[in-house]
């Protein structure tokens, strides 16, 4: 990792990936999904290897990525060992309408961790795009990654989806790992689902989201998320965003109107010309 503070530099931070994967994997097609950078290895030869870079900003700091793709060809393997030494990154590229490919990481992690030990890695499935054709499902993905310890995106160079997403978590790994003072948050794309979830347990107490026009299921999921996820604090506090709660407290202050609102007849104990009615 280079770390630059000349203000003549375009970037504060400078990183080495590798992507490495079987072939036809479309590791070429996440690499020209990037438009910034230059595409020409600084070595001056590319045989066997693309290069890429891009600039990506992370809590204010600008990160300069030097993404190298490797071939997944055996004749290639000599190459990648050379390219391993001083990777600060390495993503794992299957694609998720090839089972082979999948199956193939193994293979791929073997020679990481006799070449690049201990370099962190993130599991990326391309080609989200073809989800029609998926031969490997996203919770089997999920699983795996998990057993690996490592953090897992589902990518789209055609929809340019989760691409600078997991470029982006994974200079966040690293960063931490040399030794960086402040924490990131993953920044990793929450699902539609998640989205709608957070916008309604946003501005609705947990307590009013049975009233909602919503399915029995829907509504547990939504007090569900609202509890995990700590989005309804502010409501212990005596506020109140939904339209059911606006309505309960119009009717509650007009029932305090009443209960206050002075007498219409005059006491008895006073004379009748002597009390005014306000």
């Amino acid at each position: 990792m280079t770390h630059r503070t000349s203000p003549a530099k375009a970037y504060d931070f400078l990183l080495k990936f590798l992507l490495v994967g079987d072939s036809d994997v479309g590791k070429g097609e996440i690499l020209a999904s990037l438009q910034d950078g230059a595409s020409e290895s600084p070595y001056g030869y590319n045989m066997g290897i693309d290069y890429k870079t891009t600039t990506i900003l992370l809590d204010g700091r600008r990160v300069k990525l030097q993404l190298w793709d490797t071939s997944g060809q055996g004749r290639f393997c000599t190459i990648f060992r050379s390219y391993s030494r001083g990777a600060q990154g390495v993503i794992l590229v299957y694609d998720i309408t090839n089972r082979w490919s999948f199956d193939g990481i193994d293979r791929w992690i073997k020679e990481i961790d006799e070449h690049a030990p201990g370099v962190p890695k993130i599991l990326v499935g391309n080609r989200l795009h073809l989800a029609y054709k998926r031969q490997v499902s996203t919770e089997q993905a999920q699983v795996y990654a998990e057993r690996l310890g490592v953090t897992f995106f589902e990518v789209s160079p055609l929809c340019n989806f989760n691409i600078t997403e997991s470029f982006t978590e994974l200079a966040r790994i690293v960063l931490l790992r040399h030794g960086m003072e402040r924490l990131w948050r993953p920044n990793k794309v929450l699902s539609l689902q998640d989205l709608c979830c957070r916008s309604i347990v946003s501005c609705t107490p947990v307590h009013l989201v049975d009233k909602l026009p919503l399915p029995i299921a829907l509504k547990s999921h939504l007090k569900s998320f609202s509890m995990a996820n700590g989005l309804n604090a502010r409501m212990m506090h005596g506020r109140s965003y939904s339209v059911t709660a606006n309505s309960a407290n119009k009717r509650n202050s007009l029932k305090k109107s009443k209960l206050i609102r002075p007498p219409q007849s005059p006491s008895q104990s006073c004379a009748r010309n002597s009390c005014k009615i306000s």
